[in-house]
């Protein structure tokens, strides 16, 4: 018994003969009229930018104000003297950690304390930083005063085993309106400075 044959189509129908049209035309506005439109749009967002970036004015400081800023990053002594170890308590240890002479890893907290004119402005103790209190402490404080001359007294204590401030900077400056005076500590010299 012979199979008819039936001819194929798609499943969307027979297939019609191609579009005259060709490919499709872009959608949306097209001409002098689009490219109009886009300058207009890239001016106005200039625009706004331009004026953002300059206003609403920003005053750092008033016409006659100054600032002293304290601001520094400091490593404080170990909070203790290096022991050295007997033979018995070497015996206990392991091998590679039978040194002789063990340090403390812990640093002291940096106590700080300013005076403006005679007045507290600042006292602070700042605690040293990493998992094991052995890395730096760090302190930062802004004080706004009236330009003109200003009596600093500046006292740093970085040892826990010392009695009082093994750092002491007293001085006079004269501050010009909007002058920043930095305090900072030196630690190659170890000394107050004021920038």
């Amino acid at each position: 018994m012979a199979e008819s044959k039936q001819p194929l189509t798609s499943p969307s129908g027979p297939a019609g003969p191609a579009s005259p049209s060709g490919p499709a035309s872009p959608s949306g506005p097209t001409g002098p009229a689009a490219w109009i439109g886009q300058a207009l749009l890239y001016g106005v967002f200039a625009l706004v930018i331009g004026v953002f970036s300059s206003w609403p004015p920003y005053r750092h400081l008033a016409a006659d104000q100054a600032l002293i800023k304290l601001s520094f990053s400091h490593t404080g002594k170990p909070v203790s003297d290096c022991a050295a170890q007997s033979p018995e308590q070497l015996a206990k240890l392991p091998p590679n950690m039978r040194a002789p002479v063990r340090c403390p890893r812990e640093r002291s907290p940096i106590r700080v304390e300013l005076d403006v004119d005679g007045k507290a402005a600042l006292r602070h103790s700042a605690q040293p930083s990493g998992l094991s209190k052995d890395g730096a402490s760090s302190v930062y404080h802004r004080v706004q005063v009236g330009a003109g001359a200003h009596r600093i007294a500046v006292r740093l204590k970085d040892d826990v085993r010392s009695a009082g401030f093994n750092h002491v900077r007293e001085a006079t400056v004269t501050l010009r309106p909007a002058q920043i005076l930095v305090i900072d500590f030196d630690p190659s010299t170890q000394e107050i400075t004021l920038k």
